[in-house]
């Protein structure tokens, strides 16, 4: 990779981690779902960096696509409007959330003090094996090795859209 997509990797991942920090503080969940978009569309554009092409393109079309207008349907279904508050600002659950998130920060920043950094260039699509990625490898991966797993899992949501039908239409 060179210095140019190095820094706007850098730019990505910036992008992300602040979009995460936002989506986590946000008391509505329709802004909070939309920076989480922007969170999946960040991650995506570090796929397509790392020559994953194919990830960076499912990335956006099952989780900034698909999932994210799951969860504004049940948002808007269940007319969830904007957080209020009526107990205590300061509770034991908010104190041991608050410490834990400190201590995983702790584990994150010792793990990225600790990384080796290459000698050489920085480069994602040296790190992985050849073809990461790419729709020939994840369809030889998926068809060949892990082939009743993903007919499992594929029979598994044909059965959650069934249940799903016959509970809605019980309800009519």
């Amino acid at each position: 990779m060179d210095q140019v997509a190095r820094y706007v990797y850098y730019l990505f991942a910036l992008v992300a981690v602040a979009s995460a920090l936002v989506f986590v503080t946000r008391r509505s969940p329709v802004s909070a779902a939309l920076w989480l978009v922007s969170t999946m569309f960040a991650i995506a554009g570090m796929y397509v960096l790392m020559d994953a092409q194919f990830v960076a393109a499912v990335q956006v079309l099952v989780y900034a696509g698909a999932i994210m207008v799951v969860f504004l349907f049940v948002v808007m279904l269940l007319n969830l409007g904007e957080a209020t508050s009526t107990g205590p600002r300061l509770t034991l659950a908010r104190v041991a959330g608050g410490g834990a998130a400190a201590g995983l920060l702790v584990v994150l920043v010792m793990a990225i003090w600790r990384m080796p950094v290459p000698s050489e260039a920085f480069s994602g699509a040296q790190a992985v094996a050849g073809g990461f990625g790419t729709l020939k490898a994840v369809g030889m991966t998926i068809f060949t090795r892990w082939l009743l797993p993903f007919e499992a899992v594929s029979l598994l949501l044909l059965v959650g859209m069934v249940g799903a039908v016959v509970v809605a239409k019980s309800r009519i």
